[in-house]
Parts: structure tokens; C-alpha cells; sequence
């Protein structure tokens, strides 16, 4: 996918790094489901009860204060660390820019709030408790920020089999979707949602995360001109990789699933990327 360079100017990015380790309380992100499959094959832990315990600490939300490394970085300097960080600065200036039109088309320019992006090594602290890179790129909405520790995309090609740019680019759009769903009140009505309803907790997750994965292809159906040859494959690959049934080998139940099968991953992105209309990804969690 052919991105513009980002302007320094235009985007909020910062360094992080210097926090603890462990499970952030916030938002988990699709590379949070990670640590079930590593829980399950190296540490021998039962993957329900890893499952669980993610969608526990998803609500948890520890207030604690940012604490990022080298804060006088400049963007510029954080965005040319490497070329999955120049990525990531490419992704989120197209990225504000999609989401900032589209809710000046809807008469709602004056929620828009643009997130911000750490590029973090290691561990971080956020205003949802601690982050550590095993969870994968996540987003909390305490601190309304994107949490990326770039070498997951390593992960992400090497263990999981989804390489390429595209695939990248969809792991951060769909933190990205966890934005759109704080500032417009959805992910809210979710949480209240599941605690009216806490046996179907997950099912309301695997919602938000389908949604979050639909408005990673509104925004990619929205730059359909920036589109190469072999990015749809390697959204398809990226989304079904990811998918609670693939990471689990089938060994949990599905209601136990937080993010949604294969299947339903790749039809959410689908949905988004052929309709580029968010409205229709609204439709997924049905609360509006």
C-alpha cells in the first residue's frame, strides 16, 4: 500500500519505554491474543483460562501516568527509527486524516480528537497500567493512545505467517477503530453492556473487535487508490491468522473466543474494504 509521508507537524507520536512489564488493563489489541497461544504452548497453560484472563484485565484500567523514554524526541526522529516505525507514522497520518473527513461528512467534525502513537521498546506505562511488548499492539482509552512495540510485526510474519506491509498497516487501523469507538461512545456502551450482561461478556467483545476490524477496511476501502496488488491477500492472511480458532488450534470453546474466528475477522475486514462506509460497520455491534 502506497501511503504519503507523514507531516512531523500533522501527527502526535511519541517514544516510549523505561515502564514495567506485564498485562495492560486497557484495551487489548489483536496482537493481545498472542499471549493466549503463547500461554498455551509454552507455558502449558489452559487457553480458557488464559482467554479469561485477558477479558478480565481488558477492564481492569489502572490509572498510572505515562512515563515514556527520551520525551524530548522529536516525531521525526521516533518515525525514522526503522522502517516499521516509519510505517506506523505513514499509517496514522493517512489514518487521522480518513477518520477526521469522514466525521465532518457526518456533522460530527467537533469529536473528532486525533490519538496518539507510542512506539515504545520493551515495557511502557499507560493510563491503563503497564505494558509489556508480549501483548501485542493495543490501545487505551484512558490516555486515548496507540501502543505499537514494532518487533511484533516480526511476530506477526515469522510465527504467524502474515507478512507484508498491508498486514501492518491493518494491525494499527484496527487499534485505530478502538479509537473511533472511545470518542464516539461506543466501546462505552459495551462495557455497560457487559456489565448487565456478564455471561455474554465475550460474545459483546468479539463484537467491538469485528467492528474495530470492519473500520480497518473502511479506512483501507476509503485509500482504495493507494491499494497494491496483493495488500487484500495480505489483509486476509493478517485477519485470519489472528483469529481466536487459529491461535488456539480449536482447543477453547468459542464462547470463550474475545476477538472473533478466522472467518468472522476476514468478513469484518471485507466488509469494511469493499463498502468503505462506516456506517455499515456500526451494523456489527448493533448499539447504536
Amino acid at each position: 500500500m502506497k501511503l504519503n509521508p507523514f507531516d512531523p507537524s500533522k501527527i502526535n507520536v511519541r517514544r516510549g519505554g523505561g515502564g514495567g512489564g506485564g498485562m495492560p488493563g486497557g484495551k487489548l489489541g489483536c496482537g493481545g491474543i498472542v499471549v493466549v497461544l503463547i500461554g498455551v504452548f509454552v507455558f502449558g497453560m489452559d487457553p480458557a483460562q488464559m482467554l479469561g484472563t485477558v477479558e478480565q484485565m481488558q477492564g481492569a484500567g489502572q490509572q498510572q501516568q505515562s512515563d515514556p523514554a527520551n520525551p524530548n524526541a522529536s516525531v521525526a526522529d521516533v518515525c525514522g527509527d526503522s522502517q516499521y516505525a516509519t510505517e506506523a507514522c505513514n499509517a496514522l497520518a493517512s489514518l487521522d486524516q480518513t477518520w477526521q473527513a469522514r466525521f465532518t461528512e457526518e456533522g460530527l467534525g467537533d469529536r473528532f480528537v486525533k490519538p496518539t502513537l507510542e512506539l515504545y521498546t520493551g515495557g511502557t506505562r499507560t493510563a491503563c497500567g503497564a505494558g509489556s511488548a508480549s501483548m501485542g499492539p493495543f490501545y487505551c482509552p484512558g490516555d486515548q493512545t496507540i501502543y505499537i512495540d514494532t518487533s511484533f510485526y516480526d511476530t506477526l510474519e515469522r510465527q504467524l505467517g502474515a507478512g507484508g506491509d498491508f498486514a501492518r498497516y491493518y494491525v494499527i487501523a484496527h487499534e485505530y477503530g478502538h479509537h473511533i469507538q472511545t470518542i464516539t461512545g461506543i466501546s462505552g456502551q459495551i462495557r455497560s453492556a457487559q456489565q448487565s450482561d456478564p455471561r455474554n461478556a465475550n460474545r459483546y467483545q468479539v463484537l467491538m473487535e469485528l467492528q474495530a476490524d470492519c473500520y480497518a477496511g473502511v479506512w483501507a476501502g476509503l485509500n482504495r487508490n493507494a491499494i497494491e496488488p496483493g495488500d487484500f491477500e495480505e489483509g486476509m492472511t493478517a485477519a485470519s491468522s489472528i483469529g481466536d480458532d487459529a491461535l488456539t488450534g480449536g482447543r477453547v470453546s468459542e464462547e470463550n473466543f474475545t476477538h472473533g474466528t478466522s472467518q468472522q475477522r476476514m468478513e469484518a475486514l471485507r466488509l469494511g474494504l469493499t463498502t468503505g462506509d462506516d456506517r455499515r460497520c456500526d451494523e456489527i455491534v448493533q448499539v447504536r
